[in-house]
């Protein structure tokens, strides 16, 4: 295949190598004119492990050349791979120059262009660049359209510098985000080898799906090294602590807690992370990130009190009220947050939750409702029917098959549905009740 890659930094001078050394025929395109020669050298413009013998191998082979034409890179090329720099402004923003300035000369060569060129940004984007931003400035230039006489296409990467070239041959995975079937088949061609699944997605979700990786080895890197610092204090061995933290594959590394959802609650989290903040305040050590994690969590239930309060609607009524699905327990439930604030808007409420009922409950959760929450216990039904039946807007905070069965059989048309637990099956109650607002 003959591709063009623009930008030759790291994702880019390691793109263009392993390219070549899989028998694809190479251009490489930047500005630098330093960075070009050393490639017609048979040098690496990178430190980089392994590239110094691999980029001479796939010079001398013939299979790359290097230019500052952009234009001519397109014409012969089938694929162009976009490695410009978006390094940060001055307010954090991201700063796009390079790569607008990259797609105002694309669509000038597309428009010179007879066969459908496929162009892949693989620089880190804010979400929406690609269709909101560069789509047009292409459309304009080559005077076609998106889909028809080019195809834009976005394919994060995940090179570390140090390892990539071993990044670049086994990748946990290759996400493409394309909104037409033939650039991802182009690049399923171009990268389909690689021992990982292929997953194609729509254009946003993959560039939101890079920012959010690189956030989460952030946050990954920062817990362990407040816990190190915890633990530091404490007398404890960090690293036997993360090292068991690792052993839990079920729950601690896993796909456990990852899906979003309402806020959390219940009686271990929310007191174990007080009591963490607090014994680190004892020993005067700062653990920004664990510390604000309550916080956020207030801001959710805030969040969900906005959504209802801007429906306009008086009567709610609520399907949840414990912390979680399958449980009667109100300690710290987020929901009976949420109940509770709204009360104080004025809403009324009518709830049902299939576990919770007065008569039944026992020890500290009889304990909690009768000291702190005795007004919600007045607005419970006993059955899921009584609260449709008064509410004009209903808040989901359960994911019982069940309820969501009777809910698809209970809900009016137009009765507005407020879901805080992502229902697995929306679809399917969509489809039951015509007209339901979600």
């Amino acid at each position: 295949m003959k591709i063009s890659i623009f930008g030759l930094g790291y994702v880019g001078a390691v793109s263009l190598a392993c390219l070549a050394r899989d028998g694809h025929d190479v251009i490489g395109v930047d500005i630098d004119a330093t960075k070009l020669d050393l490639i017609r050298q048979g040098k690496t413009p990178v430190v980089e492990e392994g590239m110094v013998d691999l980029m001479k191998d796939v010079v001398a082979a013939g299979r790359v050349t290097v230019t500052t034409d952009a234009v001519h890179a397109v014409l012969n090329s089938d694929i162009s791979l976009v490695c410009v720099g978006t390094p940060s402004a001055a307010n954090g923003s991201q700063d796009q120059g390079a790569v607008l300035r990259l797609a105002e000369s694309m669509g000038v060569a597309i428009r010179e262009k007879a066969a459908p060129h496929v162009v892949v940004f693989r620089s880190t984007l804010v979400p929406g660049t690609v269709e909101d931003v560069l789509r047009p400035i292409i459309e304009n230039g080559s005077g076609k359209k998106d889909g028809e006489g080019f195809h834009l296409c976005f394919q994060p990467e995940f090179l570390r510098e140090g390892s990539s070239i071993r990044d670049y041959d086994k990748p946990p995975f290759t996400v493409v985000g394309a909104n037409h079937d033939y650039p991802a088949e182009r690049l399923k061609a171009l990268f389909g080898h690689l021992p990982c699944n292929f997953l194609k997605t729509s254009v946003r979700s993959a560039e939101m799906m890079k920012y959010c990786c690189n956030n989460f080895h952030a946050l990954k890197i920062t817990f362990a090294n407040e816990t190190a610092r915890l633990c530091a204090a404490l007398g404890v061995d960090p690293f036997e602590v993360m090292d068991l933290v690792c052993q839990d594959t079920q729950l601690n590394i896993s796909r456990a807690y990852l899906k979003p959802g309402y806020a959390f609650g219940g009686s271990c989290l929310p007191k174990d992370l007080r009591a963490t903040t607090y014994l680190a305040k004892r020993h005067d050590v700062e653990i920004p990130m664990l510390a604000g994690i309550m916080q956020s969590n207030r801001n959710h239930v805030d969040v969900a009190v906005n959504k209802v309060l801007e429906t306009g609607k008086r009567k709610v009524g609520f399907v949840g009220l414990s912390f979680k699905t399958g449980t009667d327990d109100l300690r710290e439930s987020p929901l009976v947050s949420l109940a509770e604030q709204l009360l104080g808007k004025g809403v009324q409420l009518s709830i049902y939750d299939p576990e919770v009922h007065l008569s039944r409950l026992l020890g500290a959760n009889k304990s909690f409702i009768e000291r702190h929450v005795p007004h919600i216990g007045e607005l419970l039904k006993p059955e899921l029917a009584d609260v449709v039946a008064e509410a004009e807007v209903l808040v989901v905070g359960l994911s019982s098959k069940e309820v969501f069965a009777d809910l698809a059989r209970l809900a009016r048309p137009g009765q507005k549905i407020i879901d805080l637990v992502n229902l697995p099956n929306v679809a399917d109650i969509q489809a039951d009740v015509e007209g339901l607002c979600w």
